[in-house]
Parts: C-alpha cells; structure tokens; sequence
C-alpha cells in the first residue's frame, strides 16, 4: 500500500507510525495545491505551475527543480493509477492536503486501484481549530491511524471537487465548511496592506498577522513574502533591507501619502 502526505514535516510524523515495510511506500507530495495556477499541473513538465513556483520562490534560497519535481508528481500519479497497490491518503484541515485527496480520487477515477483515507483534522476550516497532518504529534497520528476506504460515490465527488478547482483557473483555493472557495490573491494582500503602517516594522511580524488571519488554507510564510514583494513592486508596501534577502531580514512599512 502507499501512503501519501503533502509535505516533509507530515511525513516525519507519519513514518513514525507506519511500519518500515510501509514506510518505503511513503510518497512526498510537496506542491502546495492551495495557491498558484493548476491549469498544467497534469502536463509534465508543468511550465506554467514550474514558473510560477519560480517566482515566488526566494532568491537567496536555493530553489528545487520544480520543473522536475511537478513532472515526477504527475507521471507517478499515472504509474499508480495503472497499478494494482491501494493508496492511503493521510490528510487534515488543510486546503492543500484536501485537494490533494482530490486529486488522487481523480487520477484513479478509472482506475481499479483502491483508495483509503485518513482523516487527521478536525473539521473545522476557521484558524482557532483547524489542524493539518503535521501538527498531529505521533501519539495523536497513531491513534488516527484506521484508513477509511473511499466508496465510489465519494470518490465521484471528489474527483468532480478536484476537477472544478482546476477550471476555477483562481490565485487561491480555501476550504471553508467542507467546500472549496476561489478568489484572488487580493484575499492575502488585503490583509498584508491593512496590518502595514506608516512606521517600519518587521515584515516577518505582519506576516505572522496574516496566518493566523488567513481562513480556509495555511498562508505560508514563502507565499506571503513573495506577495508582499508584489505589493512593493506595486507601489503598495515598502520594503527595506537586503534587496534579495530573506523576509526575516527585512522590514515594511506604507507608501507616504
């Protein structure tokens, strides 16, 4: 049986329950589905969702090859669907890790390969209560541990959630009361602009303001200094520090009037 994550931090917690047979059966799924364009991310070498990671990804950190990343994603979500090894899916509250339930419920919509489940959050979308896989400590994840299988009908539903989250062509999927919700990334930058002032402060203090206000999907903080450079290219923030330097070494403050 596989088992799938979204992200290294779930894995680890993961491994630690699984058997080490299972464990080499441990597929990393690192494309945060939440945000960015989806319209290529079945088209290896995925040029438009690569690019796009490209530009949000920090230039003093050494980037992955997303191009080769995003192909493997896409050519191992084809190899399994041909396969005959069930796959579990362990997700939470996360709008990425929910979409990627999705998205395996629609790769393997015609497939005979089983789908299980498990379910790791909460239920709840609001940022008080909402808990994705890495959060769950070991303890809690071995408690969790009981895949659900995917009944066809589920998995219609799914794959038909999956299917509208690629047609919505939006800047950011929220889950939000067990559904998806698309809008700009307006969602975040308002937030980002309203928590600026006239005084510097550090941009790493405004953007922690924004997590915990960013409803329906985990604003990350790489997502949210790139945006932040946007609004600054803009005219709408500015920045201060190192002009290619980590979000932590920088500091924000708004235009003067």
């Amino acid at each position: 049986m596989w088992h799938v994550v979204c992200g290294d931090v779930a894995a680890e917690g993961v491994r630690q329950v699984i058997d080490t047979e299972a464990a080499a059966s441990l597929r990393i799924m690192r494309d945060d589905l939440a945000v960015g364009p989806l319209v290529d991310v079945h088209q290896p070498p995925c040029p438009v969702r690569s690019a796009f990671w490209k530009a949000v990804w920090p230039d003093d950190v050494a980037a992955p090859d997303f191009s080769y990343q995003l192909a493997d994603d896409a050519k191992w979500l084809e190899h399994v669907a041909q396969g005959n090894r069930p796959i579990t899916v362990w997700h939470g509250d996360s709008a990425s890790e929910q979409l990627l339930l999705c998205r395996i419920a629609a790769a393997l919509h015609h497939s005979s390969v089983a789908l299980y489940s498990v379910p790791c959050g909460t239920y709840r979308s609001d940022v008080q209560a909402r808990r994705a896989v890495g959060q769950c400590s070991p303890e809690l994840l071995k408690e969790l541990y009981s895949p659900d299988p995917i009944l066809p009908e589920q998995q219609q539903s799914l794959a038909s959630a999956w299917h509208k989250a690629v047609e919505a062509k939006a800047d950011i999927r929220r889950w939000i009361g067990g559904a998806f919700q698309y809008s700009g990334y307006e969602t975040v930058d308002t937030i980002l602009i309203q928590h600026c002032t006239p005084e510097w402060q550090p941009l790493a203090r405004v953007m922690a303001e924004v997590m915990v206000r960013s409803e329906g999907f985990f604003a990350t903080d790489t997502f949210l200094g790139w945006r932040a450079h946007e609004l600054a290219c803009r005219g709408l923030l500015v920045l201060q520090g190192p002009e290619k330097g980590h979000y932590s070494q920088q500091t924000v403050r708004l235009p003067a009037v």
